[in-house]
């Protein structure tokens, strides 16, 4: 197999993955509502509920697609459209497992290895901005344009914090490369001595404040609880999305939860070693590359689903902020915070290396 067959049969598999957890996170979101709200959730679309995703997607297609007499038309599709290309794109450049042999050649499992890893995510972030506000301007609804307004600015703001809370990984690992910052986690002074635990010096252990920082910007970032004034019911009637219907409606829903996979397994690449699980190497000497590799795209996908649940028992556990907490929080304590951290970690460098 030649490295582009590998590398399409790899994009395909990838938006196949985000699709089908995006679509299944809204089943568990239903289903930790329930278990948090102590009722049943979705039971009745197959066992379990299990085939409710389905059937929404399937409602989504067959609604009436409406478009208001004075939208702008062409703005209008391109909105949703661009929220869900951004959402998928960004996952390219993630790592998704150590690396797989096959016919005596090892691919890594990452659909293009870029230099700038992290800065790319950081951009296609912020392009992601324009497809909720062209969104919201387009409907020519007022209701709309506010909804627009407020989730650029929470995004524009809250992507300082996230960034500055990036640099401290960045300055610690001396690299933009998501691959070497998730190898720079397989080994280190703090189990390095333990063979079994290698793959457990996590950045986590060493930044916790960055983590803390990037955790709630990452909740802004995505409009998930208790940050989700963008779409807010009771003042906004959804916001941005007012004017929407069908399946246009159903790529901004959809690509919030595609956002959400993304934004998870990014933060388990930076925070939570990646790929890496205790004893990774020991598996690789003994049992093959290609085991240790089946088992890092697990252990990946493990953590990103634990860190995708936080995210909805966060969300059914967290009252709403007001506009002006939200404002507050980002820009006076979340960006001072930051700050501070990165100020330590530079001393620390500068005091100690890395």
């Amino acid at each position: 197999m030649d490295l582009l067959t590998f590398k399409l049969i790899l994009v395909l598999a990838l938006f196949l993955l985000s699709l089908t957890i995006a679509a299944y996170s809204t089943w568990a979101e239903r289903k930790v509502a329930s278990i948090m709200q102590d009722r049943i959730g979705p039971n009745r679309a197959g066992p379990f509920g299990l085939l409710q995703p389905l059937a929404d997607g399937g409602k989504f297609f067959f609604k009436e697609d409406f478009t208001p007499a004075n939208a702008e038309k062409f703005l209008f599709v391109l909105g949703p459209a661009l929220v869900m290309f951004i959402s998928l794109i960004t996952g390219a450049v993630i790592p998704w497992g150590k690396s797989l042999n096959i016919a005596g050649t090892s691919y890594d499992l990452q659909v293009a290895n870029i230099d700038v890893g992290v800065l790319f995510i950081i951009g296609m972030a912020s392009i992601g901005v324009y497809g909720i506000m062209i969104g919201g301007w387009a409907s020519n609804n007022k209701y709309s344009l506010l909804g627009a307004i407020r989730a650029s600015s929470q995004m524009i703001s809250y992507e300082l914090a996230m960034g500055l809370a990036l640099l401290s990984i960045i300055m610690m690992t001396g690299s933009l490369d998501l691959k070497e910052i998730t190898e720079s986690q397989t080994n280190g002074k703090l189990w390095g001595f333990i063979p079994w635990v290698s793959g457990l010096n996590w950045n986590i252990f060493y930044q916790p404040i960055a983590f803390l920082v990037f955790i709630v910007a990452a909740l802004a970032e995505t409009n998930r609880h208790p940050f989700d004034l963008p779409e807010c019911e009771s003042e906004l009637v959804t916001g941005y999305s007012t004017e929407y219907s069908s399946m246009k409606l159903g790529l901004y829903m959809f690509g919030e939860y595609v956002n959400m996979f993304i934004s998870n397994a990014f933060m388990v690449v930076l925070f939570f070693g990646g790929y890496n699980y205790p004893g990774i190497e020991w598996v690789t000497q003994h049992w093959g590359e290609n085991t240790a590799g089946i088992l890092s795209i697990v252990a990946f996908l493990i953590k990103t689903i634990i860190g995708i649940l936080i995210f909805m028992w966060i969300r059914w556990t967290l009252p709403r902020f007001r506009y002006d907490q939200l404002m507050h929080l980002g820009w006076k304590t979340l960006i001072p915070m930051a700050l501070v951290n990165l100020l330590i970690t530079g001393a620390v460098i500068l005091a100690f290396g890395n």
